[in-house]
């Protein structure tokens, strides 16, 4: 069974937090890799479960990890390992390198948390418009193509994930691919990036079409990283709820606009730098509506820890999501702690401020949705226990520690 938290709300925090290597970077990256002829150097990965699956899953294929340098160059086999793959969504980026280096992949429908079993339709129809063929036996897709063939791939609805395989599946394929109605998402122009680094030819990343003209062949090089903008913003976000000065550094403040903008209308103070922000406590914070949206949109990973600081606004707030089903119903146990919160439809939730909340036992639905019960417990009155934080560790590095040396009084204990 998964590790508790046990965390005695109501304390103030104070001091300084860095924000780490951006882990929806980091995996794909750590997929790259097999598109490459050569070693790669990946430096500071995030210390996180969906990452050490990755690599699990890479090892299962073939790929060597020795210090910082990973080598993806010959694998053993392009069948991804099922108990590891069904255990994280991240695993179908693996697909589009594998495929159009070896010509052939199988594997099962990506997993994860609660929202880990979505469509894959985008990949499937992504990858026959490159000319592969795709079968299904039971759970087991299997793709394959002696070459994939550039062509013209649009989205019916924009896809980070989509965006991401499609691209580095055109990387290697002969002639010119064009996305349309791509993602735009920070992660997307820092993987073309790398892979421009390697000799790729991509160009349009961070716009809604992308073209790739296909090479032969990668060669090696290094990653540097990139903030981590959901993190970063998840601390801004704690911050303010439980009125606490903290200094959130190396951050992106650039890619975090949106969201600032809304915390400023809610009444949040804080003071921007070119690396960090500033959160200063405020006296009063004033209910304000969210619609989450694609980048540069606000970000459907914050909107749960947004609808925490909701709860302690003045005022009635409209939280629309967009982007997930069923990305709402960890508000039941919101409710559970004290907080005033009626679902309008799946989409739709109407939260009434400020309430206070109470120590509760609880149960962590997904990453996200469990890093929003963690604030929600720092704020609450008396001791709460939070279950299945394998959910949250999926996500955010010794997330307990990094809180402890802010003050606030949480420990991991086993269950």
């Amino acid at each position: 069974m998964s590790d508790q938290f046990v965390i005695n709300g109501g304390k103030k925090l104070a001091g300084e937090i860095t924000i780490g290597n951006a882990k929806n970077a980091a995996l794909k990256i750590l997929a790259a890799s097999i598109l490459s002829g050569e070693p790669i150097k990946i430096p500071l990965l995030p210390k996180i479960e969906d990452i050490e699956r990755m690599k699990e899953l890479l090892t299962d294929l073939g790929a060597k990890f020795y210090s910082d340098n990973l080598d993806s160059s010959r694998l053993k086999k392009t069948d991804l390992n099922y108990k590891i793959a069904d255990r994280f969504r991240a695993s179908i980026v693996l697909t589009g390198p594998i495929l159009a280096r070896y010509g052939r992949v199988s594997f099962p429908h990506p997993g994860g948390c609660t929202l880990g079993k979505r469509p894959i339709n985008f990949f499937i129809d992504g990858f026959k418009a490159l000319g592969a063929r795709v079968q299904k036996t039971g759970q087991i897709f299997t793709v394959s193509s002696k070459k994939l063939i550039g062509g013209k791939f649009v989205f019916p609805n924009v896809s980070v994930t989509g965006t991401e395989n499609m691209m580095m599946a055109a990387t290697l394929a002969k002639g010119k691919t064009i996305l349309k109605n791509s993602a735009c998402e920070p992660e997307i122009e820092n993987l073309a990036d790398f892979l421009n680094s390697l000799g790729a030819k991509i160009s349009g990343a961070g716009t809604s079409t992308l073209e790739i003209e296909g090479v032969e062949t990668l060669s090696g090089g290094t990653w540097n990283g990139m903030p981590d903008r959901i993190e970063a913003g998840t601390f801004i976000i704690l911050a303010a709820a439980t009125r606490s000065r903290l200094k959130i550094k190396n951050c992106d403040p650039d890619h975090l606009d949106v969201l600032l903008s809304l915390l400023q209308n809610a009444g949040v103070n804080f003071e921007i730098g070119n690396d960090y922000v500033i959160v200063i406590p405020s006296k009063k914070l004033k209910a304000i509506d969210i619609k989450t949206r694609e980048y540069p949109g606000f970000a459907t990973d914050l909107q749960a820890p947004l609808t925490v600081l909701l709860t302690q606004s003045e005022g009635i707030s409209l939280v629309h999501e967009t982007i997930y089903d069923g990305r709402l119903f960890y508000t039941d146990i919101l409710n559970q702690m004290g907080a005033d919160i009626v679902m309008a439809d799946p989409h739709r939730v109407i939260v009434r401020g400020p309430t206070k909340l109470l120590g509760k036992k609880i149960h962590s639905p997904d990453i996200r949705a469990g890093i929003a019960l963690i604030i929600a417990a720092l704020l609450a009155k008396g001791q709460s226990i939070i279950d299945n934080i394998y959910q949250i560790d999926r996500g955010y590095e010794k997330i307990d520690e990094r809180l402890r040396a802010l003050g606030a009084d949480i420990k991991r204990i086993k269950s």
